[in-house]
C-alpha cells in the first residue's frame, strides 16, 4: 500500500539499523511517550534491530491509561442517574475504577453511550432535551481541539441539557515531572508526532535546554521510529540536546495555529492527577468560566469516596518507565486483557496490553 508499505520495508530498518550500531559507543536509555509507538515498537519487534546498548523505555503516553481512578468513578456515578446518559468513547468503558467499570455500570441499567467523535455527544443532546447528557472527555493535546469544538456547537445551538466531564491532560508537564524525578534515568527522548502536530515543538525545546536531552519528534511507523531513534543516538554521541523533527510530513515548529486557539479559546490550564503517578502542576484542561454552566464537576453533586489500589498492580511505575509489564508478578495471570487490574492492559495503547499482545510468549 503506497505510503504505508515504505515506512515497513525491513531492508531498510535493517539499514538504519547498521547506522545506529556504526554510531553507538555507550550505553542509553531512550523513552518514547506515544502508547501508539509502543504498540508499533513491539507488534514489529524493533528492539530485535537495535544494539543491546540501547534500553527503550515506555512512557506515560496513554491518555486513558492515566485517567484518574476518581474521574472514573464520577463517570460511573453520573451514568447510574435516571436523567443522565453518560457519552465515552469505547476505549473507557472497560478501565477499572474503584470498583467497578463503565461497562459494568452499564450492565447494571447505567445508561452509557459509546460514541466515535465528541460531536455525536453534542447531537444525542439535542435528540434529549428531557435528558442531562455528559461527555466523558479524555485525551491528550491530540484530541483537545475537537472536544473544544463540542462544546462551541453546544454553545451555538444553545443547549442547557449538555456537560462535559474534562480529563484532558498535557504531555510536556508529565515530561517535566518526570525528568525531575531522580529515580527516571534518560538519556533521550522521543515525542508523540500527533501531539507535536497539533502545538508544535515550542514547549520541547524549553525542556531539552532545560534538562540537556536531546528530544527527536517521530512518526508511528517502524521506519519512522528506528530513524528517530538514529538521531537522538547521533546526538548522544555528539554531545548535543536539540529539537529534531523526524516526522517533518506531519509536524512544524508552531503545529497547528487553528487547533491551538480553539483550545485555548475553551479550555484553560490547571493542576492534574495522573493515575499512577500523583497531581502534576499544569498538566491539565479544564473548561474556561465562560463555559462554565457545562462543566460536569461544577453542575452535579457527588458522593466522595476513598480511591481503592487494585491487587498487585505496578501500573504507576510501568506509566514512569521505572518497571515494565513483564516484571509485574500480576501480568498474564491475574492481569489480562479480559479482567484487567491497571488500565495499562485495557486500553488499545497501553503498555501492558501490548506486552501481553505481542511479548507474552517470549517472556
Amino acid at each position: 500500500m503506497k505510503y504505508i508499505d515504505e515506512y515497513r520495508n525491513k531492508e531498510l530498518i535493517r539499514i538504519i539499523s547498521d547506522k545506529i550500531r556504526s554510531v553507538l559507543t555507550k550505553q542509553i536509555s531512550i523513552m518514547e511517550i506515544c502508547g501508539g509507538q509502543t504498540h508499533t515498537i513491539l507488534k514489529y519487534n524493533l528492539e530485535e534491530f537495535l544494539p543491546a546498548k540501547i534500553n527503550l523505555i515506555h512512557g506515560p503516553g496513554c491518555p486513558v491509561c492515566v485517567t484518574p481512578i476518581d474521574y472514573i468513578d464520577k463517570a460511573i456515578e453520573l451514568s447510574m442517574k435516571d436523567d443522565v446518559i453518560l457519552v465515552s468513547f469505547g476505549d473507557m468503558l472497560r478501565v477499572p475504577g474503584s470498583e467497578k467499570d463503565l461497562l459494568s455500570a452499564r450492565a447494571n441499567g447505567g445508561n452509557v453511550r459509546m460514541v466515535y467523535s465528541p460531536l455525536d455527544s453534542v447531537k444525542i443532546a439535542s435528540e434529549n432535551p428531557d435528558t442531562k447528557v455528559v461527555f466523558f472527555a479524555v485525551g491528550f493535546e491530540t484530541t483537545a481541539p475537537a472536544n473544544a469544538r463540542a462544546v462551541i456547537e453546544a454553545d451555538r445551538l444553545g443547549l442547557i441539557n449538555y456537560y462535559m466531564l474534562c480529563s484532558h491532560m498535557l504531555v510536556p508537564p508529565a515530561i517535566e515531572a518526570l525528568m525531575s524525578n531522580n529515580k527516571v534515568k534518560l538519556d533521550g527522548l522521543l515525542a508523540a508526532g500527533h501531539v507535536c502536530t497539533v502545538m508544535g515543538l515550542r514547549e520541547y525545546e524549553l525542556l531539552s535546554e532545560k534538562f540537556k536531552m536531546p528530544v527527536v519528534a517521530m512518526g508511528f511507523e517502524p521506519l519512522d521510529i528506528m530513524n528517530a531513534i538514529y538521531m537522538v543516538v547521533n546526538q548522544i554521541e555528539e554531545n548535543r540536546f536539540d529539537v529534531e523533527n523526524q516526522y517533518s510530513r506531519t509536524v512544524t515548529r508552531e503545529g497547528n495555529a487553528h487547533a491551538i486557539e480553539i483550545i485555548n479559546k475553551v479550555f484553560t490550564k490547571e493542576d492534574r492527577e495522573w493515575r499512577g503517578i500523583g497531581v502534576i502542576k499544569n498538566s491539565g484542561l479544564k473548561l474556561r468560566n465562560e463555559y462554565s454552566k457545562y462543566d460536569a464537576l461544577l453542575n452535579f453533586d457527588f458522593e466522595k469516596k476513598e480511591t481503592m489500589v487494585i491487587g498487585n498492580c505496578i501500573a504507576g511505575e510501568i506509566l514512569q518507565g521505572l518497571n515494565k509489564p513483564a516484571q509485574c508478578s500480576s501480568f498474564g495471570k491475574e492481569c489480562k486483557p479480559e479482567h484487567p487490574l491497571g488500565a495499562p492492559m485495557v486500553s488499545s495503547e497501553g503498555a501492558c496490553a501490548a506486552y501481553f499482545r505481542y511479548k507474552r510468549s517470549k517472556n
